[in-house]
């Protein structure tokens, strides 16, 4: 397992507040497929620095720190 420093991971929950509104660019789970581009709202993120979402497919799985790409969206950008 991968660790996080610890002032990567205060960026990280500072940046990704939960109700953050966020857009997968990629995820490398090879057994659930959440496409690139779909939408969700930001839970938590946990001291591993996985970033916990809850997508617009009905996902809640968690976008990995290191393996897995979101990006921060404005209010106008989720559908």
């Amino acid at each position: 397992m991968t660790t996080i420093h610890p002032k990567l991971l205060k960026q990280l929950k500072e940046y990704y507040k939960p109700g953050t509104k966020v857009k997968l660019l990629h995820m490398s789970d090879p057994f659930t497929y959440i496409p690139p581009g779909t939408t969700g709202v930001v839970s938590c993120v946990d001291d591993a620095g996985t970033i916990h979402t809850l997508w617009s497919n009905g996902s809640t799985l968690g976008a990995v720190f290191g393996e897995d790409s979101v990006e921060k969206i404005q209010e106008g950008e989720l559908e």
